[in-house]
């Protein structure tokens, strides 16, 4: 299983500590605001692998479910975990026991950490690091998998456990094909979605910079579209929730504003596949009221049978928002008058089914958003000094070490006399006894700094000192990548990103940082 997330963040410089922008004010503060233009908190910062400027976007698009609507662990976590229990349970033949068994831990192998002799005899000799791949890796690089890797690894351990409870022409790998078959089902079914819908507030969190993001964007010139998976019925109950208008009590007035501040809204729109040109998948326009699809010739209504909703055409007519279901990305470019697919800017949660498909195939530019993101650079920020002496602690070991070795060769050099050569060994051991506490005083900082992060995986775009795989991927797809969509509303919309300068391992020690 390869942990998630993160890409080396150097030193930062004090400024960027906690800045509140808001100065009391109720509403969210963002760049065009009297009170915006402001260092922004590391937390809440883009950062940049490629250059993008922003003056050459002439629409930006979003995704919706964790990206525009941000679900809560510790509500949204816990009924896909428990929705998925009871698929397994009562639709595939689990044993019940599982509805019991409730405690989660992250483990290399259910809830046993490998040892290092059978990750070797496991991933030794798979030498390309692309090779860790579909179909024969499971790839968790989203929040939305996480239910289902914490239930798999719970599976594992209880099947290893339990022999004999679960049937014999199970293994693992049918195990997580059914786990992920139960979690489709969660999803089909409307087990999920049905819950959120009646009380969105429990489930999704509240931004409330995301509409003077979108107006700020609106009002730069630019065009704003909405491409999810979700269909009609679920996306104006979270969008809605997302970009109401808020009554007196907190409440959420219920009604189709939140239309305003986008050209172009598709649902259903089967991503990844909808990025692909080839795409032959018919477009439906959707009647708002009453979720109704109608037939459409590129986005153009056709004639119906029968009388059209005078309302839909009077939403044309205005030049309003205009909702569809299903399309590629061909239609959208045509809705949007899109001359060339560099002018697009797509932000989304989903390594690959919105960021690298729309990158690779398409030529977007793209965005991804990495929620655990924030507090992983606040930690980084809080942690500099412990970096720091982990950096000194290596240093440390490498050069008792060659001190070390360069006795050995000295002792097999002729001519040395017996009263010398005792006094090299003696030495010898001396800083053998350094090196050894040099040794475990790096691993206890190691160790320390490790679980600042998490207990198990650590840092989250690092595996020891290198970047993660997750990390890799984000570097060659995302052209920038932030904690939050609404970060957007802190930056000018015609902000020129730029990336920092890449260094090689020569340089460090030459250029002061």
């Amino acid at each position: 299983m390869d942990k998630g997330l993160g890409a080396g963040i150097g030193d930062i410089i004090s400024h960027f500590q906690n800045s509140s922008c808001s100065d009391g004010v109720q509403e969210p503060c963002i760049w065009a605001s009297p009170g915006g233009a402001r260092k922004i908190d590391i937390g809440k910062q883009i950062f940049c692998n490629r250059s993008l400027n922003m003056k050459n976007i002439v629409a930006v698009g979003f995704d919706m479910d964790y990206t525009l609507a941000q679900y809560k662990p510790e509500t949204f976590e816990s009924l896909a975990y428990d929705g998925t229990v009871r698929k397994l349970v009562y639709d595939l033949g689990y044993p019940e026991e599982m509805d019991r068994h409730k405690y989660v831990k992250v483990a290399y192998h259910g809830f046993r950490e490998m040892s290092k002799e059978e990750k070797v005899e496991a991933y030794g000799n798979t030498l390309i690091r692309d090779a860790f791949d579909e179909p024969d890796y499971a790839l968790i690089d989203t929040l939305f998998s996480l239910a289902e890797a914490y239930l798999f690894a719970q599976l594992v351990d209880f099947m290893d456990n339990n022999p004999g409870k679960v049937s014999k022409s199970t293994d693992y790998v049918r195990m997580y094909k059914d786990v992920r078959a139960a979690v489709d089902l969660c999803h089909r079914d409307g087990t999920l979605k049905q819950m959120v819908a009646k009380d969105p507030k429990t489930y999704i969190n509240e931004d409330r910079s995301i509409v003077p993001m979108l107006k700020m964007l609106r009002e730069s010139g630019r065009s704003t579209f909405l491409v999810t998976n979700s269909l009609w019925d679920y996306t104006t109950i979270v969008m809605n929730f997302l970009c109401g208008s808020h009554t007196l009590d907190g409440g959420i007035t219920c009604n189709s504003d939140w239309l305003l501040y986008f050209d172009v809204v598709i649902t259903g729109s089967a991503k990844p596949g909808f990025f692909h040109e080839d795409n032959r998948a018919n477009l439906f326009q959707v009647e708002p009221e009453s979720g109704m699809l109608l037939n459409t010739d590129n986005g153009t209504p056709m004639p119906q049978v029968g009388d059209i909703s005078p309302g839909l055409l009077l939403k044309e007519k205005n030049g309003t928002c205009r909702i569809f279901q299903g399309g590629s990305v061909g239609h959208l470019h045509k809705l949007l008058s899109i001359e060339s697919s560099s002018q697009v800017l797509y932000v989304g949660d989903h390594i690959y089914g919105d960021i690298l498909r729309s990158k690779k195939v398409l030529g977007w530019r793209t965005m991804l958003v990495v929620p655990e993101l924030e507090r992983e650079v606040e930690l980084l920020w809080e942690l500099r000094d412990l970096r720091k002496k982990l950096h000194l602690l290596r240093n440390e070991r490498d050069l008792i070490e060659d001190q070390i070795h360069h006795l050995k060769w000295s002792l097999k050099s002729e001519g040395i006399d017996v009263d010398e050569q005792r006094k090299m060994c003696t030495r010898m051991d001396d800083l053998e006894c350094q090196r050894d506490k040099a040794r475990l005083s790096h691993q206890e900082a190691q160790r320390e700094c490790h679980q600042k992060f998490h207990k198990v995986w650590g840092q989250l775009m690092k595996t020891g000192y290198q970047n993660s795989r997750f990390a890799h991927q984000v570097e060659r797809f995302a052209c920038l990548y932030t904690s939050q969509v609404s970060n957007l509303s802190l930056y000018s919309p015609d902000k020129y990103y730029r990336p920092s300068e890449d260094f090689m391992p020569h340089e460090f020690d030459i250029i002061p940082l």
